[in-house]
């Protein structure tokens, strides 16, 4: 048998490395937009995240993060949405997941729509129904579910951060909103 990274219970770099690491290869990433839907199947709300941002503001975000070693897209999306929406959520996550877009965050600001100053992350877009009571947890301040129109106001797109108003944006479309 041949010995991998699973071998060991640090399977993981530590912050030195991965700081290394950041600056030298894109990183991979999922995002999900938390959605409520109805009884007739379409999407009636959907859930922003406010959180208190390095510089003192507060901003939006849609739940996501890193993919860690060895862990399937399915277990990331699921600890994400535990860790943003809290353990009640209940996300419901398809047999066959697939991305409604796969977005690019690049650390030089203005080179692409997103922006990670942290590093190059790749990440693969996901529109995530949510049927439990969310209870948001981390960093996030509170979860504040808004029709799809009201995403689009002003004030709630000013708020977004990283670009992620163009990922809000993408997911409307997707799901045959006017944008």
């Amino acid at each position: 048998m041949t010995r991998t990274a699973l071998d060991f219970d640090e399977n993981w770099f530590d912050d030195a490395e991965f700081a290394q690491l950041r600056r030298r290869l894109p990183i991979p990433y999922v995002n999900a937009i938390p959605v409520r839907v109805g009884e007739s199947g379409n999407v009636e709300h959907i859930g922003l995240l406010l959180r208190s941002l390095d510089d003192g503001t507060l901003g939006r975000e849609v739940v996501g993060g890193r993919i860690r070693f060895h862990e399937s897209i399915r277990t990331a999306l699921m600890r994400h949405a535990e860790n943003d929406l809290g353990p009640m959520a209940l996300p419901v996550i398809p047999p066959a997941i697939s991305p409604f877009h796969i977005a690019e965050y690049f650390p030089t600001e203005g080179s692409s729509l997103l922006h990670d100053p942290r590093q190059h992350a790749i990440s693969m877009c996901f529109i995530l129904e949510v049927r439990g009571e969310c209870t948001p947890r981390a960093d996030a301040l509170s979860l504040d579910w808004l029709t799809p129109e009201e995403t689009l106001r002003s004030d709630i797109v000013g708020e977004m951060c990283h670009g992620q108003e163009h990922l809000l944006r993408y997911a409307l479309a997707h799901m045959g909103f006017a944008i």
